[in-house]
């Protein structure tokens, strides 16, 4: 089945439809996450707010089955709601002008106003960022364009900027972390589309030279000048793992730079999420499962730091819990993206994943896969 996205009178909104937009309150406040499957409480609410159409998804390539939920768990659902706290979010002016912007620095990496450029670009992009109270992201709410490599760069530099915001980094690094966050891959710039993009297996000789990038970006930046040694640092090792198996140099520990610490996890997220020709995305909630096992890649501090802002499953999305129940995301709580409040949506019976111990073995169910070694 084909997935279109239509505009739809309120009045005529029906429980289980799934909004394909986020709606915001009076104060700017999110109050249904776009991919949220509405019920009779909030589509009541929608109308007493005076809201009078918005965009719904018609149709599911993964699930055909309609999502009905039961009086008994919309009341419930009502009563034990608790709104997501504020998430980062670009205006489409923002997401214009910085997605203009990477575009600009990767076509251009030879001009003498690059360094410039860059930090302009991260400027902007670190602005809205912290003008907000946002403490937390969704990926979902952050797309600056359909073309990966820029894409995944503002990603990546919005994902650090909070998480390194989070972790109490003073005015001044946070600027350094932005422009590094933005150009960690500016190297591939170097690197061929028909490599970059390839959907077939890598050749050993083809994997090595992608992995040379961080390099080849490190040269970019050294040659054009004004960027500082923490930037470069971040840039170049950016792909490094605490433990030494990392590249393009091995080192582990300390010898990292922290701006590369806090990279790496969002650069491993990010490009877990996000499909690419030789692979389909992971959904979130695994990513960040995968993200939870590699202890020994990436700082602890900075995967904390994440832990404490990603979030996973956003509060009105519809889950399939392990014991085959569907359920409604309720309450999430900061720290465990895993294990948020869920209400099932035929009983109304709640489950506290993070805090009801009957709930221990309860999770919620997704598909597992491999991690693709271009990801890693």
């Amino acid at each position: 089945m084909s997935v279109k996205r239509k505009l739809t009178p309120t009045r005529t909104l029906k429980s289980g439809m799934k909004v394909d937009q986020p709606i915001f309150g009076p104060d700017g406040r999110v109050l249904i996450e776009r991919g949220a499957f509405l019920d009779d409480f909030e589509i009541e609410g929608l109308l007493k707010k005076g809201i009078m159409s918005v965009y719904i998804t018609e149709g599911e390539p993964d699930d055909d089955e309609e999502v009905v939920i039961s009086p008994a768990a919309q009341q419930t659902i009502a009563k034990t709601r608790v709104p997501d706290k504020k998430k980062v979010e670009l205006s489409n002016e923002v997401k214009e002008r910085v997605g203009q912007g990477i575009k600009y620095l990767f076509d251009n990496t030879s001009n003498a106003d690059f360094a410039e450029s860059s930090n302009s670009v991260a400027g902007e992009l670190m602005d809205s960022i912290m003008s907000s109270d946002a403490v937390a992201f969704d990926i979902n709410m952050l797309k600056v364009s359909d073309e990966y490599t820029f894409k995944h760069s503002v990603d990546v530099a919005a994902m650090s900027l909070i998480i390194g915001k989070n972790m109490g980094l003073p005015h001044e690094e946070l600027k350094e972390l932005g422009v590094a966050g933005l150009l960690h891959d500016i190297g591939k710039s170097s690197i061929p589309d028909e490599i970059l993009n390839k959907k077939d297996k890598l050749t050993d000789e083809e994997f090595t030279y992608i992995k040379q990038h961080s390099v080849f970006g490190y040269k970019i930046l050294t040659e054009r000048g004004g960027f500082s040694e923490a930037v470069l640092r971040g840039v170049l090792q950016h792909h490094e793992k605490l433990n030494g198996r990392g590249y393009p140099l091995g080192v582990s520990g300390d010898k990292i730079h922290k701006y590369a610490r806090i990279i790496s996890v969002a650069d491993v997220y990010d490009a877990l999420v996000t499909d690419r020709p030789y692979k389909k995305g992971f959904s979130k909630g695994v990513a960040v499962e995968m993200i939870m096992a590699m202890t020994e890649d990436l700082d602890m501090d900075a995967m904390n730091c994440f832990l404490h802002t990603v979030v996973a499953y956003p509060v009105d999305s519809i889950v399939t819990l392990v014991n085959g129940e569907k359920a409604k995301v309720v309450q999430n709580y900061m720290g465990y993206p895993l294990r948020p409040k869920v209400v099932s949506v035929t009983t109304g019976k709640v489950y506290d994943l993070s805090n009801d111990l009957e709930c221990a073995s309860l999770i919620i169910n997704e598909q597992k896969k491999g991690i693709s070694k271009r990801d890693s």
